[in-house]
């Protein structure tokens, strides 16, 4: 077991390692087949494609792909349906107000580092109080790469004044885990996420994996 660094920060991916947005992501397709005459879906068909955002509603919802040739038309009504009602259904995991304010209470900086675009984050993270706190918000497009590339990572930790070595990283998607170790950052990965329910976690190299956002307090010195 490798043993990182005592951490100054804690990084974080947002949906489906803070956030539980697979509702309002899930209605936002589901409003596409409804309005085409098609049969409402059920919420668990959506929620472990939910990390994959667009690309992952639309497969569910229609079995499209990227190469379809209507993918970018269904993608940017799904993305407006989205962007209308973010808040309305998603919800913060149970333990993670608890967790940020113990990391505070410990003198630990965070931060959220997340491949949805700023047009989604800045304002989702505007209306929801938790994030008052967070000292630096990396979105997918802030730099020219997103995960499973390192560049957001290492922004965040510029933004913070930090070097990526005492910056941990948690996130649900084995491409969180592939971005913190390139950024060579020590990673958790939160078995409780998305992908993180559905995959062989063990297999993504992390340092930590965990099963609750509270369970990060017990890694921590």
């Amino acid at each position: 077991m490798i043993h990182p660094p005592h951490p100054q920060a804690i990084l974080f991916d947002l949906d489906g390692t803070l956030i539980d947005s697979a509702p309002d992501l899930g209605a936002a397709a589901d409003k596409m087949r409804i309005e085409r005459g098609l049969p409402s879906l059920d919420d668990a068909l959506y929620r472990p494609m939910a990390g994959a955002g667009a690309r992952g509603m639309l497969e569910v919802a229609f079995g499209l792909t990227p190469d379809h040739p209507q993918y970018e038309e269904y993608r940017e009504e799904f993305l407006s349906n989205y962007e209308r009602a973010m808040t309305v259904r998603s919800s913060i995991f149970e333990g993670v107000p608890e967790l940020i304010q113990a990391l505070q209470a410990k003198g630990l900086v965070w931060g959220v580092v997340t491949n949805k675009h700023q047009r989604f984050t800045i304002p989702l993270t505007k209306q929801i109080p938790l994030f008052d706190s967070a000292k630096a918000v990396v979105s997918g497009d802030t730099t020219p790469h997103a995960k499973p590339h390192p560049a957001p990572l290492l922004e965040a930790a510029r933004l913070l004044g930090l070097p990526p070595e005492v910056c941990w990283y948690v996130g649900d998607d084995e491409r969180d885990i592939v971005a913190g170790k390139a950024a060579r950052m020590p990673t958790v990965a939160a078995h409780y996420g998305y992908l993180g329910s559905q995959a062989d976690v063990l297999h993504w190299g992390a340092d930590h994996v965990i099963q609750s956002p509270l369970a990060l307090l017990a890694l921590l010195p």
